[in-house]
Formats: structure tokens, C-alpha cells, sequence
């Protein structure tokens, strides 16, 4: 089965050729619930966010309205929560991250081996995860017939990796990808065909993981429901949409994802989170460079966020700004749990009149005698003033992201920032003391410079023996040549294809992309021909394959550097391939795979490779699939390197390094 009916529309998929990138679209936008507080059913149902009104006379009113909304559709719907109590976890999982599994904070490309102590500590910063998607198949997938199963199945030592994770109290995600259509399907051992959600189960306990993130989707059918919830056997995991869950969907659904959201200027209401109060949000952006907004949102409807700084291998780091706003505000939400899950919710409130003329704001919870006030500045500078509403005056006041004593009503919040304000009315709850104490010796650090990385070239050694007669000579010199790659999310050499923009949709996403590139090539000497079958067998020490002259296949990258450095030669580059490509002696012989080059670029966070040539595989269904068919030479593919590398779309040719003193002058024919 699929979840996909490319019949239906969806206007989250509307094409933005006639939208400017850098603004959110119609559909992003907060829902405005008019003065009579009538919305129609469908549209509440899958409003992303409810636009608060501007005056704060009005703003007693709307609680009204939405209220009302809200208890009309968990009526109307008939709303009930049992999957919320058979994955309670999910409601407390309020900081997560998505992972390229090769990640190399993740994974140790010399020791092979998952290192998932270094990865969380890249995030002790943030003030820690609560979950986590181990993301492994696309930008790759559809380099050949492997399906999303494999990819997960594929890999070693994973299922080692989720119970780490788990044991250091880390629930783990694996993503469904419904557009997955085109690869293998899947059969059981006597043959018969799986649905789409009976694979997933299996896979999913295999690997002990905790839930699913659903790509792609707002939500799962019927079907596939039953199998998540454990049909069969297993427990029941929690399912993850891409974006905005309708309200019926609400019931199943535990947690979705706050994406592509724009707020009012007096932060709105998340309808999901209003609808169901343990129904977990991580809000993202995930080519903004900075992300005030989607964290005052979060802080103010008392949900998470996901922290995506690597998307598919593009490098779109928090800065320190924002990373401290999250590590104060995940250590409030995880004391006050109870107060923001079961609490009296009321929006904007907590906070004076007078203080949004500041661009202050509050929203408050309030569990017996304890009161949180969540606070956000919308200003670009700092703002300081008896901000705390009167109402409140008679409490012991703590502010619990500052670590200190609440004085007169007078709060300071950080430009862009927010603050968290405890006023007991009682005894003290037990988590209040070790939270103001470890929030006064954590400053909040106020720079919100964008973390570049550069992705590098990753060095390779001169070869050492001699080229072969046949082998295509290449003048050194300095070149101009044009690239042609399709356009993913993945970019092409590391750079950021899409920076500060909200959904990225055709035409700006698939369609190809061309560069003219000035490249100095040396004295080197490129294969005529690809390494064929019976060389690897032979180097290997296996018995001869039945067609030894075909292309060689299923060598990754390191073995193919391996057996190019025992034939005393290299990889080209694909600067080098590309120029030699042009000569008539080179030769491609069908059917012929992507090649290896020695393009490899690394950031510390995701290393890349460019292949050339295509290949004879070829994978439809979805333009997500790695590029497949015979390509032209100026064609790339930027591939993400994985520990599951060996294709059969993926081969290699050798390169030489020339003696400088060698006569160029005496060209072979169709030699460029």
C-alpha cells in the first residue's frame, strides 16, 4: 500500500513560481478567527496556528472563541486519547533532532562504528534531546532497487545504536517514506507481498525503536494505524506527522511537526495543541538561520522544537543566541510538565496591557498554587519593566531562565527572547529551587551569528605508478567547464540551496541547475575504460564472475581508493573526468555505472561525494530518487556518503598523476 494518492490535493504542495520564497505562503499563515468567533469546521480543522488579535481589549474574547472552537471538534469528531496513554512518553518529548545516520557527530568513518555519546553531546548546548529520527535513505535512495527497509536493515550494529540512545533517555524515530514506490517491494519469506505498514512493523521492531516519523504526511490511513498500534503483536508506537495533523487525526497521532508556521504578532494558539493538550509539537524552520520565532511560539503553547541542523547534508547550524533560548527554555518545560500538560492554559495573559506596546507578551499555566508565566519579546533590543500582571503580585515570584527573585512586577527579557516567570501562591513545588539555581549559572549568550562551516576538500595522495598507453592525457592548464546537477535539498557541494525561505516547491526544487567553473588541471592521465568486473574479483581474490568485462560494481568509495592505490594509480577528480569524458578514446560501455571521483568535501557534520556518468539503473515513481539513466558528461550527483555504499549503479575508473617532465606535446588522437 501507499499513503500517497496523487489524485488528492494538497494545498501544503501548491507550486510557488508566482510567491516570493522569502514570505510564507497564504496557507502558512495564522488563521484569523473573526469578532463572532465562527469558523468553519474544515477550516479550524486544519488551521496550522490562530491568529491572536492585535488590541488586547480583544484578547478575552478570542480565549472565548477559540475555546469554543476547540471543544466543538473534539464533540463533533467524537476525540478520544488512548494513544496518548499507551505512548505516555511522547507528550514529554519536547527537544528533538533529525539525523543523518552517517552523520560525523553520529558515526566514525575510520573506526566504523555509531558514536552516540559524541553526538549527544553535540546537543548538551541546547540543553539535551528527548528524541530523535535517525534519517537514512534519501538524498540516496533510488541509486538502485533498494527499498526504505533496506536502508534501515542494511545497516550495522543500528539496532546497538537504538538501545544506546535509549539508555541514555533518548526515544527514537524511524522515518516512512510513502513516496517510496519505485524500488523492491516487500515479501515475507514465503513470498507474499507486505503492505507498506506491515514492512514498516517488522522493521520497526527489529530495530526496538519508538516511533515513526511520517515524511512527507500529516497523517497515516486506517491501515496502516492498525499495524503501528501493534497489530500482530509488539507495542504500540507514536506516529509523527509532517506538518499540521487535522483534528480528526488528533486521536492517533501523538506528535506532529510546527513546520512552515507564521504567528501573529501577539502569539497565536497552535489549533492541535489547543484541541489536545498532550499532543506534542516540535516547531522547525529548516533553512532559517535564526529561529526566535518558531521558539517564542513554542514557549508560548508549552510544545518543543526539533533542531535540524544538517538538512541532508546541508549545514544549517543554530547559532549560540538561539541554542541558549532552547536550553533555558527545555529546562523549564521539563520541571513545569505538569503545569503546561495539565494546567489551566490561558493565552495571552500573565502580562500587562501596557507591555505589548513593548512587544511583550505573555500566556499563563497554572496547576493548583503554582502559576508559569511564559514571556516573549518581540523587539529587536532588550526589554526591562513591571511587565508581571497585577494579579500575580501577590505571589512569591522566581524567574526561572534567569535564576532569580522576581522584584515589584519588573522582568527582563532578552531582544527576541523570552523569560519564565514561577509565582507561587503556596508551598513550593519541589522542582523550583534546583531550577532557579541551575538557570543563575547558565547566562543567556546574546550572539546570533550564523555558525559557517566550510565544507572542505578532503585531500587525496599523488599516484604512483604508470599510466597506461590507451589512457586519456589531459593538457594541464586551467579550464572553464560547465556543471549541470538537479536541484534537491541536498545542494551540491555543501552550500545552502535555499537560505531564510519557507517551502521550497517546483520550480525552485528538482529543476536543473547549471554553472560555468574555472578549474586548473595538472598532468594527468584518466582510464580509457572503467575497472571491469574481473579486476576487482582478481584484486579481491574471488573466483572470476561470469562476466568478467563488464563495469565493476558494489565497491564503496574506500575500496575503491584502496584498489586504485594497489594499482598504483587514483581516482579522477571529477574536474578530470569531465575533460576526459570529451576525448573519443574514452569510453562508457552500456551498461555503466555512476563513477567514484575523488571530489570528496567534508564540513565535520556530512561528507559528500560527486559521481559522474550516470548509469544504466533507472528508479521512477518520485522525484525524491537519486538521478538514474545515462547522463551527460557536465552531469553530477551529489551523494551523501553512507556505510551502505556499495551499489549496483556505483563503479570507478583509475587516474595517473603525470611526470611534469613528460612530453604533452606528442598528443594521442581525440587526447583533449
Amino acid at each position: 500500500m501507499t499513503l500517497h494518492d496523487p489524485m488528492t490535493h494538497d494545498p501544503d504542495e501548491a507550486a510557488t513560481n508566482t510567491l516570493d520564497p522569502l514570505v510564507p505562503r497564504p496557507i502558512d499563515r495564522a488563521t484569523v478567527v473573526p469578532a463572532d468567533g465562527v469558523v468553519d469546521a474544515a477550516t479550524f480543522d486544519v488551521a496550522k496556528i490562530l491568529a491572536a488579535p492585535d488590541d488586547p481589549a480583544d484578547w478575552a474574547a478570542w480565549r472565548d472563541a477559540i475555546r469554543a472552537l476547540a471543544a466543538d471538534a473534539r464533540a463533533r469528531l467524537g476525540h478520544a486519547d488512548a494513544a496518548y496513554d499507551a505512548v505516555p512518553w511522547a507528550s514529554r518529548c519536547r527537544t528533538a533532532a533529525q539525523i543523518w545516520l552517517w552523520d560525523e557527530r553520529l558515526y566514525d568513518w575510520q573506526a566504523r562504528r555509531f558514536t552516540p555519546d559524541r553526538l549527544l553531546a553535540a546537543y548538551d548546548d541546547v540543553g539535551g534531546l528527548d528524541g530523535l529520527v535517525l534519517w537514512h535513505a534519501y538524498p540516496c535512495i533510488g541509486i538502485d532497487d533498494r527499498n526504505q527497509f533496506d536502508w534501515y536493515r542494511d545497516v550495522p550494529g543500528i539496532d546497538e545504536l537504538v538501545a544506546d540512545l535509549q539508555a541514555r533517555g533518548v526515544r527514537v524515530f524511524v522515518d516512512y517514506n510513502p513516496w517510496d514506490t519505485g524500488t523492491r517491494r516487500e515479501t515475507d519469506a514465503d513470498g507474499r507481498p507486505l503492505s507498506d505498514g506491515e514492512a514498516l512493523r517488522r522493521t520497526a521492531d527489529a530495530l526496538g525503536v519508538d516511533g515513526v516519523f511520517l515524511d512527507t504526511l500529516k497523517h497515516a490511513d486506517e491501515e496502516f494505524l492498525r499495524w503501528m498500534g501493534g497489530e500482530g503483536g509488539g507495542r504500540p508506537l507514536a506516529l509523527e506527522g509532517e506538518s499540521r495533523a487535522p483534528s480528526e487525526r488528533l486521536r492517533d497521532h501523538v506528535v506532529s511537526w510546527a513546520q512552515w508556521f507564521a504567528d501573529s504578532q501577539a502569539p497565536g494558539v497552535m489549533r492541535a495543541r489547543l484541541v489536545e493538550r498532550r499532543h506534542m509539537l516540535h516547531s522547525v524552520r529548516r533553512w532559517n538561520r535564526h529561529h526566535a520565532e518558531e521558539l517564542q511560539s513554542s514557549w508560548m503553547n508549552g510544545v518543543g522544537v526539533l533542531v535540524w541542523d544538517a538538512v541532508f547534508g546541508v549545514w544549517v547550524g543554530w547559532n549560540a543566541r538561539d541554542r541558549s533560548t532552547l536550553r533555558r527554555m527545555a529546562r523549564v518545560q521539563r520541571a513545569a510538565h505538569d503545569l503546561l500538560e495539565s494546567g489551566e492554559w490561558t493565552p495571552l495573559a500573565g502580562a500587562t496591557a501596557a507591555a505589548a506596546a513593548d512587544g511583550v507578551y505573555g500566556s499563563t499555566f497554572r496547576l493548583g498554587d503554582t502559576t508559569l508565566v511564559t514571556l516573549v519579546n518581540r523587539a529587536d533590543v532588550d526589554r526591562e519593566g513591571a511587565y508581571l500582571a497585577p494579579s500575580l503580585a501577590d505571589g512569591d515570584a522566581w524567574d526561572v531562565t534567569a535564576g532569580a527573585r522576581v522584584e515589584g512586577a519588573t522582568v527582563r527579557i532578552p531582544a527576541h527572547g523570552i523569560a519564565g516567570i514561577v509565582v507561587v501562591h503556596g508551598e513550593e513545588p519541589a522542582w523550583l529551587a534546583p531550577l532557579v539555581a541551575a538557570a543563575a549559572a547558565d547566562p543567556h549568550d546574546d550572539d546570533a551569528t550564523f555558525p559557517a562551516r566550510e565544507a572542505a576538500l578532503v585531500p587525496h595522495a599523488r599516484s604512483t605508478g604508470v599510466a597506461p598507453a590507451d589512457a586519456v592525457r589531459l593538457r594541464p592548464g586551467t579550464r572553464t567547464q560547465t556543471i549541470e546537477w538537479r536541484r534537491r535539498e541536498t545542494g551540491l557541494e555543501g552550500e545552502a540551496p535555499y537560505v531564510e525561505e519557507w517551502k521550497p516547491l517546483p520550480p525552485r526544487l528538482h529543476d536543473v541547475q547549471r554553472l560555468e567553473r574555472t578549474v586548473v588541471l595538472g598532468a594527468v592521465a584518466v582510464a580509457a575504460h572503467p575497472v571491469t568486473a574481473g579486476d576487482v574479483a582478481a584484486w579481491r581474490g574471488e573466483p572470476a564472475p561470469s562476466e568478467p568485462d563488464v563495469a565493476a560494481t558494489r565497491i564503496d568509495l574506500d575500496e575503491a581508493r584502496a584498489f586504485a592505490r594497489d594499482h598504483g594509480a587514483r581516482l579522477p577528480t571529477d574536474a578530470e573526468w569531465r575533460e576526459a569524458a570529451a576525448a573519443d578514446a574514452f569510453t562508457r560501455p552500456a551498461p555503466s555505472p555512476w563513477e567514484w571521483t575523488e571530489t570528496e568535501r567534508t564540513d565535520g557534520v556530512t561528507r559528500r561525494v560527486l559521481l559522474v556518468g550516470g548509469s544504466g539503473v533507472v528508479v521512477e515513481g518520485s522525484d525524491w530518487y537519486a538521478d538514474g539513466g545515462p547522463q551527460p558528461r557536465e552531469r553530477v550527483l551529489s551523494w551523501l556518503r553512507t556505510g551502505l555504499d556499495r551499489s549496483d549503479a556505483i563503479g570507478l575508473r583509475l587516474a595517473w598523476d603525470l611526470d611534469e617532465q613528460h612530453d604533452l606535446d606528442d598528443e594521442q588522437e581525440g587526447d583533449r
